[in-house]
């Protein structure tokens, strides 16, 4: 049996940094309902079509916008995915800091986009208002953790102690993970416990062109999803991490479902569904951790599908 996260990276974006107040309203129905002519494919539709399958994801919830845009639409976002009997879990985008209406550090204070340009004091306190924002929603249990961006460093591991979070899923060997500071010159696939964090990092595979790529709906086919989750099970891995975000399943502008998207998400809810005897979709939360003793290479997929994958993207970037 091997443990499947599908997580799901949930966030607001207002296309850039000006007239937020006014963008936002828009943004928050493009980011999180996704409404099209043809029904809703954002967040309300991934919880719906998890719960039709009786699988469980972990949403990842961005609170800092809320410092900004106001704490209702934070209690909107967490009281779906909580009304869907879904997992809520902690992320944080330290782009909306500047933006705030209240400062929450002194002083001027430049936008820095990622959570490892704080020092250890700036994280433990961002970790904690970001909790404290979350549990104004509703949310006691938080345990799991994970940096937008994937940008977390070693002192993110010890803001996390501080503040009592035992799980994080900030580890991506794909984009920051190597530079991170987090097990120098290993490169994480598997769990692990590191500074009393257990550290669950993002699942990655070679794609034969010599790139490594994470495990997400955007970045893999379902023929590679699917013999990926195989060869992780023979192999005898102890997890197996997805990222999505709640608006994936949208076109890039937003206002059509990308239909290979929503095939490739039915697709794989209907695979774990269909082989939940060899797959078991779980959260942090009531987790019993594990961790390997010797991390083993990324997982690898032919380069025949990696070709069939990047015909698919063609398709997609002139109908999409």
């Amino acid at each position: 049996m091997l443990d499947v996260f599908f997580t799901v990276d949930v966030e607001i974006w207002c296309e850039g940094w000006q007239d937020i107040d006014k963008q936002f309203p828009e943004a928050f129905r493009r980011y999180i309902e996704g409404p099209t002519n043809k029904g809703r494919y954002g967040l309300p539709y991934q919880i719906e079509v998890l719960n039709q399958h009786n699988l469980k994801g972990v949403f990842f919830i961005e609170p800092l916008f809320a410092l900004r845009c106001g704490q209702q639409a934070l209690d909107d976002i967490v009281g779906l995915v909580r009304q869907g009997g879904q997992e809520v879990q902690l992320h944080l985008h330290t782009e909306w800091l500047n933006e705030a209406r209240e400062p929450l550090f002194e002083g001027y204070q430049p936008k820095r986009q990622h959570l490892r340009y704080f020092n250890l004091a700036e994280q433990t306190r961002l970790i904690a208002k970001g909790i404290e924002m979350l549990h104004r929603s509703g949310v006691q249990d938080i345990n799991a953790f994970r940096a937008g961006s994937f940008a977390f460093d070693r002192n993110t591991l010890s803001a996390l102690a501080a503040n009592k979070i035992p799980f994080d899923s900030s580890y991506n060997a794909s984009m920051f993970g190597a530079d991170s500071g987090f097990m120098p010159g290993v490169q994480l696939v598997e769990p692990i416990e590191c500074d009393g964090i257990h550290e669950y990092p993002m699942t990655v595979f070679n794609d034969g062109t010599f790139a490594l790529r994470h495990t997400q709906l955007t970045a893999c086919s379902s023929e590679e999803m699917q013999s990926l989750l195989w060869q992780a099970l023979e192999q005898r891995r102890k997890s197996f991490v997805i990222l999505s975000h709640g608006f994936e399943l949208l076109n890039k502008a937003k206002n059509n479902p990308d239909n290979v998207m929503v095939r490739r998400f039915h697709k794989l809810c209907a695979f774990l569904d269909r082989h939940r005897d060899s797959f078991r979709t779980c959260g942090f939360r009531g987790l019993t951790p594990t961790s390997v003793t010797e991390q083993p290479g990324p997982l690898k997929s032919p380069l025949t599908r990696t070709g069939a994958r990047m015909m698919t993207q063609l398709y997609r970037n002139r109908y999409g």
